[in-house]
């Protein structure tokens, strides 16, 4: 966001900048917004999102079967004897999916059956002891929400121990349904077990008819199922897609150039200016300037500008430096030629 700031300069000189700015604070504000909704959603995928539908095999693309965990169908013992008057299916992991199931008995007079059908949840859903249910106000839920709602209560009715904040003082309905009088929070999902059951199955009562006359031979029955949120997919997409995010990011690559390039064209204008106002002045400012980058760039320690000139070495100290120069020499010569004669008389 910095390399897009327009600098102060520059908006003094072009009042209409201040357009660019608020739309930059306004973008600000958007980026802040949508970041915020991309987290909200990412936190809501990661919860099971369900919408109850009414189960149509002309809109549903999933198989009729792919809905249940099992289904019994109890007819009339008394008619076809305890051995041949139920038939169930249940699921396996090797099960093929099914649009529909058929059922033939031989008989000719009408049946009362009993359709038992236990719903595939997913994930998995259980029913509660009817104590736990009564303080909860739930009575088929999600393991993950039944512990949702349990902590709720417990934050709701303040049983948290003010000092060791990992145990429970249990209420008197606590006490009842978990038997104990404190408890540590993480031992809730152990004891949770003896208090789930199966859900429900949904429970259909039909009277088989062989009368060919009899219009109510065919019923149809409403059952209601969940499927994934169809909004789900849609917001994994948002999440997921890039064509926008490269979209902004070539539009950014833009701003940052034109930006770089005002700030170049506001370096020119300021250089123009000045030697407009004082060319000589602003000409030996500039190479002063200069010298001093080269400095910097070459590790030049002296001044190269005044040791090129004749007047540099006709001041006092340039007889003793030339002194010092003959002496280092001299010595230096003086040591080669002592090594020679070493060397030789070795």
């Amino acid at each position: 966001m910095a390399d897009k700031i327009l600098p102060q300069r520059i908006r003094e000189l072009v009042p209409e900048s201040q357009a660019y700015m608020d739309l930059l604070a306004f973008e600000r504000k958007l980026d802040q917004t949508i970041m915020r909704k991309r987290v909200d959603i990412q936190e809501a995928l990661k919860r099971p999102m369900k919408v109850s539908v009414y189960y149509d095999p002309g809109k549903q693309k999933r198989k009729f079967s792919s809905f249940f965990k099992s289904l019994v169908i109890e007819l009339d013992k008394d008619l076809y004897g305890p051995d041949n008057h139920i038939v169930e299916w249940h699921r396996t992991p090797t099960t093929q999916e099914t649009d529909g199931f058929q059922v033939k008995r031989p008989g000719d007079v009408n049946v009362r059956c009993t359709l038992l059908l236990m719903l595939d949840y997913q994930p998995p859903q259980f029913k509660l002891d009817p104590r736990l249910a009564r303080l909860l106000g739930i009575h088929t839920q999600t393991r993950s929400c039944i512990i949702q709602a349990l902590w709720q209560y417990v934050k709701t009715n303040k049983l948290q121990d003010s000092h060791e904040k990992e145990y429970i003082n249990c209420d008197k309905y606590f006490q009842q349904i978990f038997d104990c009088p404190r408890l540590k929070f993480c031992e809730i999902p152990q004891r949770l077990t003896n208090l789930l059951l199966p859900p429900d199955p949904i429970v259909i009562n039909h009277v088989i008819s062989v009368d060919p006359n009899d219009h109510k031979k065919t019923a149809c029955y409403d059952i209601d199922v969940e499927v994934d949120d169809p909004l789900k997919t849609q917001m994994s997409g948002f999440l997921l897609s890039t064509a926008n995010q490269q979209e902004i990011a070539s539009l950014d690559n833009k701003i940052h150039e034109t930006i770089e390039s005002i700030n170049q064209l506001k370096i020119q204008r300021d250089f123009m200016l000045s030697f407009s106002r004082d060319p000589k002045g602003y000409i030996q400012d500039w190479i002063c300037s200069q010298n001093r980058d080269l400095k910097l760039m070459t590790d030049v320690v002296e001044n190269p500008e005044e040791e090129r000139r004749a007047e540099f070495y006709n001041q006092p100290w340039s007889q003793e430096a030339v002194s010092r120069y003959f002496y280092c020499k001299i010595q230096q010569r003086r040591q080669e030629l002592e090594q020679a004669l070493a060397t030789r008389t070795t």
